[in-house]
């Protein structure tokens, strides 16, 4: 890993991860399938291993923007999680994890999930740090970065419009 000190860009490619993992019957939920907070746990894990290798140092979740279970994952199936850097901010990254569950015995692999989370680079008194701008080389690497913006867009109208709403109520005194 990189110094905490080294700001110069950083491809997709060098903050990218894949973490694989059997589900098993302690993985289950009452119906039987794998819990969604067990995926949602491997999803934060990979992608704070995406946000750590980019940021060169500790960097901790702040949001998880989207989180869509597009199928359940079966006890037995073997998950692949893949997550990079989507963009880098001034202090804070996007990163998109994709999950795939793959049943070894048949060999049929599916899209399961798919999450997007935001992460702060912190120093070592839990101060939020510079991070490196992302380098993005190809059109897909593009084309998430454009859709992290638009999406880092949309949470600052959504917070704003809570705090209007607030300072609202507090005229109100409601």
């Amino acid at each position: 890993m990189r110094p905490v000190s080294d700001r110069s860009p950083r491809g997709v490619a060098d903050s990218s991860v894949t973490l694989t993992q059997m589900m098993e019957v302690t993985d289950a939920n009452v119906a039987g399938n794998v819990h969604g907070g067990v995926i949602m746990r491997l999803v934060d894990t990979a992608a704070a291993l995406a946000a750590i290798k980019h940021s060169g140092g500790l960097a901790l979740t702040v949001a998880i923007d989207e989180m869509t279970f597009l199928e359940p994952v079966y006890i037995g199936e073997v998950v692949t999680l893949r997550a990079s850097v989507n963009d880098a901010g001034t202090t804070s990254m996007e990163c998109g994890v994709r999950v795939e569950a793959h049943d070894p015995l048949t060999g049929r692999v599916r899209h399961v999930n798919t999450g997007y989370l935001v992460f702060v680079a912190v120093d070592g008194e839990g101060r939020p740090r510079p991070v490196p701008p992302l380098l993005v080389e190809s059109e897909l690497e593009r084309r998430r970065q454009r859709e992290a913006k638009l999406r880092r867009e949309r949470r600052i109208v959504h917070r704003e419009a809570i705090q209007a709403a607030r300072v609202a109520e507090d005229e109100l005194g409601v």
